[in-house]
């Protein structure tokens, strides 16, 4: 399944919870597109394991507020698949909470705190509210075991992907995989802050795995055959990206010229332009990761989005 685009001006939908395992729920914000990210939560006897929080301040705390509508029982832990603010930003409202990420995690969200004013080029109409800036204060560097109970969650490691600080949460007992953004269904995958090259060995990390049923970064709950429609872009990239560099493009004249084909229904097309910034660094033989331009990223996106902001409803 994919998620349906909901066109400008149509009213967005509802988050909604989707009971994925006994006790596992995922919160699913459609369309899926800039800011409407998933995240999701596991009850235990005692408390709550919460994975990732929401794009601006309304809606983290309607987040809370439908966890606190399914059990009284506290947030006690909260895992965050990668810094970005969509997955980030509503961590101040659980204050209780032991915060957990990847050490390079904590250190892109310290080094990028959100303010009202960060990516107003890109998201000029975000009404983000009181945001406060929570980083995970428990960090780990490859692989961490986390109890639900007698339930196992096993945080791995898996970037650079779509950023350098990449963790899916595997629980092997269920067969059931929270992916972050090394999984858009109905989206664009965007490895501008990670790595095209990163991504593809991610994701055959996630096929080893044996998942049947993936929670993604953003788009509706699906299964294992979304691995390979990301690894199908991605080698599109890959190819559209060697052949604008062999000819001496740049990466925005690159993705003008490029033929979208099968890949013209996923939304943020405009990502295509950040997607071949990454895979000419790449080509260039820079290591997995490296920090691009993002201002001259940003700027592209914008001009291959027809000089407007990227669509972002959050």
């Amino acid at each position: 399944m994919s998620s349906a685009h909901i066109p400008d001006g149509a009213e967005i939908p509802d988050p909604f919870l989707e009971e994925v395992s006994p006790g596992i729920y995922a919160y699913i914000q459609l369309d899926g597109s800039w800011g409407l990210n998933n995240a999701g939560f596991i009850v235990g006897e005692d408390a709550v394991t919460v994975i990732d929080s929401c794009f601006n301040e309304k809606r983290a705390r309607a987040y809370n507020d439908v966890i606190a509508g399914v059990t009284s029982l506290p947030i006690r832990t909260l895992v965050n698949t990668h810094h970005h603010g969509d997955h980030t930003n509503g961590n101040y409202l659980s204050p209780q909470a032991t915060i957990i990420g990847h050490e390079q995690c904590r250190q892109w969200m310290i080094d990028t705190a959100v303010s009202s004013n960060r990516h107003a080029g890109l998201f000029p109409n975000v009404d983000w509210g009181d945001i406060k800036i929570a980083p995970p204060f428990v960090t780990f560097e490859d692989r961490l075991n986390i109890y639900v109970g007698d339930l196992k969650v096993e945080a791995i490691y898996v970037g650079p992907a779509h950023t350098t600080n990449d963790v899916i949460l595997w629980i092997p007992e269920r067969k059931l995989l929270f992916a972050g953004d090394i999984i858009f269904n109905g989206g664009t995958p965007f490895v501008s802050m990670g790595s095209v090259a990163g991504m593809l060995v991610a994701l055959e990390q996630i096929r080893a795995l044996g998942a049947e049923k993936i929670v993604p970064g953003h788009g509706l709950v699906c299964g294992a055959e979304q691995i390979d429609e990301q690894v199908a872009y991605l080698r599109f990239i890959q190819e559209v990206a060697r052949k604008g560099f062999d000819a001496g493009k740049t990466p925005l004249e690159a993705a003008t010229a490029a033929d979208l084909g099968r890949f013209a229904a996923l939304l943020d097309a405009e990502r295509l332009v950040g997607n071949l910034h990454r895979a000419y660094s790449e080509i260039r033989g820079e290591p997995l990761g490296t920090t691009l331009d993002l201002p001259m990223v940003v700027a592209d996106m914008i001009t291959l989005n027809g000089g407007k902001p990227v669509r972002c409803v959050a």
